[in-house]
This record gives C-alpha cells, sequence and structure tokens, in this order.
C-alpha cells in the first residue's frame, strides 16, 4: 500500500519516506512565505490561503503565525472562519472546520499520533486520523483536539480543553479532559458574559 493511502486511511506508515519530505517541505517554505507577510497584505494573505488549503471559503482570516504539517495542503474551512495567533494544525490527514467557527489563540488540532508501543516510535512510525470541527463553533485559548474527533455545530469549548472523545452539537464543553458542562440555553439569548445582557438592537440577531 502506498504511503500517501496509509497517510488517509489511518495505518502505520513511516515518516521516512523521501518522496513525502520532499512533497512537505514544499508546503512548508509556502507557509513560511505566509508568516511573513505585513499585517497590511491581507489580500496576498487571503490569495495564498487559498492556494495553500485544500479548500477555504471566503471571508477567512488567519492571523500568522500559523503552523500546519503539510501547510494547509490537508485542510478544509468553510467560510467567514477567523483564527488568532499560533493555530496549530497536524494536518498529516485531513481537518475539516464548518462556516463562522473561531479559534483562539494557541489551540492545536492534532490529527496525527504515535504507537504506544516504544519499540514501532523508534522506528518514527505515525497514524492519523481525521477531524470534524463543526458550523459556528468557538474554541477558546489554549484548546487541544486529538485525533479523530467530532465536535458538532455551535459548540464552545473552553479555554485550554482536551479534548479526547467526540463532543455534541449546542453545548458547552471544559476540562482535561473535555466534557459537557451543559446545553446551549435560553439564558445565552439575554447573557452573554456573566451578568452582562445583551442589546439586541446593536446585534443582528435570529428571531
Amino acid at each position: 500500500m502506498d504511503v500517501r493511502e496509509k497517510m488517509h486511511n489511518g495505518e502505520l506508515y513511516l515518516l521516512s519516506d523521501e518522496q513525502l519530505m520532499k512533497e512537505q517541505t514544499l508546503c512548508l517554505e509556502r507557509l513560511y512565505d505566509f508568516n511573513i507577510t505585513r499585517p497590511s497584505e491581507i489580500e496576498k494573505r487571503t490569495a495564498m490561503l487559498k492556494e495553500m488549503f485544500a479548500e477555504i471559503g471566503e471571508e477567512c482570516y488567519i492571523e500568522p503565525p500559523f503552523h500546519a504539517n503539510w501547510g494547509g495542503k490537508h485542510v478544509h474551512f468553510g467560510r467567514n472562519i477567523y483564527a488568532n495567533f499560533n493555530l496549530t494544525l497536524v494536518d498529516d490527514t485531513h481537518i475539516y472546520v464548518g462556516d463562522y467557527t473561531m479559534f483562539g489563540p494557541n489551540v492545536t488540532v492534532a490529527t496525527a499520533g504515535h504507537p504506544i508501543l516504544p519499540e514501532l516510535r523508534e522506528q518514527v512510525s505515525q497514524f492519523n486520523a481525521p477531524i470534524h470541527i463543526g458550523r459556528n463553533c468557538w474554541l477558546g485559548a489554549g484548546v487541544i483536539i486529538t485525533p479523530g474527533i467530532t465536535i458538532g455545530d455551535n459548540t464552545v469549548i473552553g479555554a485550554g480543553s482536551v479534548v479526547t472523545k467526540d463532543i455534541p452539537a449546542n453545548v458547552v464543553a471544559v476540562g482535561t479532559p473535555c466534557r459537557v458542562l451543559r446545553e446551549i440555553n435560553e439564558n445565552d439569548k439575554i447573557y452573554y458574559f456573566k451578568d452582562r445582557k445583551i442589546v439586541t438592537e446593536d446585534l443582528k440577531l435570529h428571531s
């Protein structure tokens, strides 16, 4: 079986394939160029991301520095996605992110893992499992997503959480390991932070 097939089907493979390393280096060179763009070069950044990513929708913004094992080659972004500083996408296989999702600073989304057995790690073997993040999610600062995870639409993952199991839609989930704290509810339509009320005339809210 070709090493590229193993990258995307969960099989163990070795990272010593020379052609694979050459392809990855080209992606990382482009990522380097993205990270040294100037703050005023928004149009240039947007054009570069369209070249770098497998898919990326309109009005997406990633604040450099941005880190990705394959420079976004296996990343599928919807539209209106925002990522703050130091987003790390370990994109050795596919990462899917829905429209309007937001990433706080220092979020890591990792599709790659290594075997527990020491002898296999000595050979620098690896396996990958895809990650699916839904529409209109918010991942707080320092969140870590581990391989194979699915997060449902509209869900909020609290800062510093480590997500080791799937999280459903329409919930607030926090902790290490990350667990559902509560569902998004009617109270969230009134208060946006502690006792601070939403002023609806200033915002466009769905009825």
